[in-house]
């Protein structure tokens, strides 16, 4: 499958913005765990967690934090629509406000 990341109109990719703002460490980590739901899907928990309405995160641990990078998918394309270190342990809902968004914004752009 191919991986995407979702794009703004301005044409930034707020996804890759997020993950070159972290550590090498944590890029790593959240870029081997993409990679691995990339080559092995379906995946599952501890790796994969379903939010519902064809939302997906994959969930990457830290020494002292976790990430969530949610993403849906396009055909065979898994997009990245957003990215974040949770802090609480519900996934609050403005994150996925933020995912569902960009998720209805990648629907209309690329309508058959």
């Amino acid at each position: 499958m191919e991986v995407i990341f979702f794009r703004a109109a301005s044409g930034s990719e707020p996804v890759r913005d997020w993950i070159k703002s972290l550590s090498t460490e944590k890029k790593l980590i959240i870029g081997e765990d993409i990679k691995f739901v990339q080559l092995s899907w379906p995946v599952g928990k501890p790796t994969v967690g379903s939010l519902g309405n064809g939302l997906w995160e994959v969930r990457s641990r830290f020494d002292d934090s976790i990430a969530r990078v949610i993403f849906h998918f396009d055909d065979k394309k898994i997009i990245l629509l957003h990215g974040f270190i949770k802090k609480t342990q519900k996934t609050p809902k403005q994150e996925l406000d933020l995912a569902r968004k960009r998720k209805s914004i990648y629907e209309l752009e690329n309508k058959s």
